[in-house]
């Protein structure tokens, strides 16, 4: 496979710029090891020009009615349904997700953008009369300038979509992509400059964590999104708002499910093993321990590796294929560390991804899917290890999986498989997640649900997407008035 290699362009004031930079970086397609585009690491001064035609934009487009921005969305969201095959190539070839995987995420990502376009309902405010004689109250909901859009690696179009809420909202936005996949990104983009949006209402600055730092710290800038790891989320906040910035940063996730003794195993299977090892595993909603009832472990066991050895690896465009490279070869050397990290640390190797071949991507970043019987306190188990590692255990009985999966200091997503109402319905009640799944591996909220974590796995007061992101990118202005004039 021969790729044309791209030289990325910034976005600035309604024009593709390219960097002045004199340092790109390689993006590679990792079933391949090709190196497809090169990505600016953007000076501070395109930072700077990138924040001043945000705020420049902010004023005229705050003032924009809400129908007329909403027509914008409507725009985007058609350009992205007439180009998602294309789009979902390029995830591919970016990122080594299966086409279907990408295509997935695109269809989420487009439903970001739908809910957005409900914005003439979402901005409404509210109106008390005569909360005292002659007086009444209301608040009206107002943006409030440029925010910043940190995506992570793993969803280059989902992630970035998230700026509909904000440009809904009357918000104007930066966006700075991974480097590592910031091909999807630009084309949206390039999508979002065919709808005509006003210039400096929407922009893109490539770099790495110097320019998402310079970004965030700007005098200008009133706000971050982010997603990304535990550690870069804390990061992220505390850098924001020591700088009196809004903050809503995505962590990372160690992700439990548990297996009770009357689960269905045939019918609950496939959808287990897609939740651990869909998308290469490089998604926070992936489960990466699978805690069994020991009644059942052994049937369990059986059954669950069975059904893992029958994933196929290789290019993502390959239509038998059902799953991918992971993103880099630094991720990958990264994995194989941490395969015999655990293995010294005494966890027991039942399956193991290193011996799988792939014979016709010889040069690919692959990892078939691994698989240790581990216990807590072993690095493999309690941290998130974003790959296709995946921990399982046997457990005596409910509360003591119950008692694994609060001790994790991260508090994502939690999944139950079971037919019994009771488990499912205390299991909602006990675990301290974000997120919970009854006999659903993957629980990723819909567009107009919010999402987010609890521990490390969230910084902020705010969740993302929905409603909520309609609280993030606005701020409620409280007026209570008072007439004192005669009448006629």
């Amino acid at each position: 496979m021969i790729e044309i290699v791209v030289k990325l362009k910034n976005y600035i004031g309604g024009r593709f710029i390219e960097s002045k930079s004199c340092e790109y970086i390689e993006v590679t397609n990792p079933a391949f090891d090709e190196v497809i585009a090169l990505c600016p690491m953007s000076t501070n001064e395109e930072v700077n020009e990138a924040v001043k035609s945000a705020k420049e934009a902010f004023w005229e487009w705050r003032q924009t009615p809400p129908p007329v921005r909403a027509e914008y969305l409507f725009e985007l969201k058609y350009k992205l349904e007439e180009n998602k095959e294309r789009l979902a190539e390029i995830i591919v070839n970016e990122h080594g997700k299966t086409f279907e995987e990408a295509m997935q995420e695109l269809m989420r990502g487009i439903q970001y953008v739908e809910h957005a376009c409900a914005i003439t309902e979402l901005l409404k405010g509210s109106f008390s009369e005569d909360v005292g004689r002659g007086v009444d109250e209301y608040y009206i909901r107002e943006p409030l300038g440029p925010f910043i859009i940190l995506p992570p690696f793993n969803f280059p179009a989902m992630i970035p979509l998230y700026f509909g809420w904000a440009v809904a909202a009357g918000n104007t936005v930066i966006i700075k992509p991974s480097e590592i996949c910031p091909m999807t990104t630009n084309e949206i983009i390039g999508l979002c400059h065919e709808v005509g949006y006003p210039k400096g209402v929407i922009n893109v600055v490539h770099g790495g964590a110097e320019v998402g730092r310079a970004l965030v710290t700007n005098k200008d800038v009133v706000g971050v999104t982010f997603v990304g790891s535990s550690r870069a989320a804390e990061e992220v906040y505390k850098l924001a708002t020591s700088h009196g910035k809004r903050a809503q940063c995505q962590g990372g996730a160690n992700n439990h499910a548990l297996v009770m003794e009357d689960t269905n195993l045939d019918g609950i299977m496939q959808n287990l093993v897609n939740s651990c090892f869909g998308h290469v595993s490089e998604r926070c909603f992936a489960i990466s321990n699978i805690l069994v009832i020991e009644e059942i472990y052994d049937e369990f066991i059986d059954k669950f590796l069975k059904q893992v050895k029958e994933i196929k690896l290789g290019y993502g465009m390959d239509k038998d294929v059902t799953m991918g490279p992971v993103v880099t070869k630094e991720a990958l050397k990264r994995l194989l560390n941490e395969i015999d990290l655990a293995i010294k640390e005494g966890a027991k190797l039942i399956l193991d991804g290193r011996k799988y071949k792939v014979e016709k991507y010889p040069k690919g970043y692959f990892l078939a899917p691994t698989v240790f019987e581990a216990e807590p306190g072993m690095k493999v188990f309690d941290e998130e290890v974003f790959g296709p590692i995946r921990c399982v255990k046997s457990v005596k009985n409910f509360e003591e999986a119950i008692s694994i999966i609060n001790q994790s200091k991260y508090g994502h997503t939690a999944v139950i498989y079971t037919e019994c109402g009771k488990y499912a319905r205390d299991f909602v009640r006990m675990v301290n997640t974000g997120q919970i799944g009854i006999n659903v591996g993957t629980p990723a909220p819909i567009a107009f649900y919010p999402v987010g974590g609890r521990k490390t796995s969230f910084y902020g007061s705010t969740r993302g997407r929905a409603n909520d992101a309609i609280d993030f990118y606005t701020d409620k202005k409280v007026v209570v008035s008072r007439w004192l004039g005669k009448r006629g």
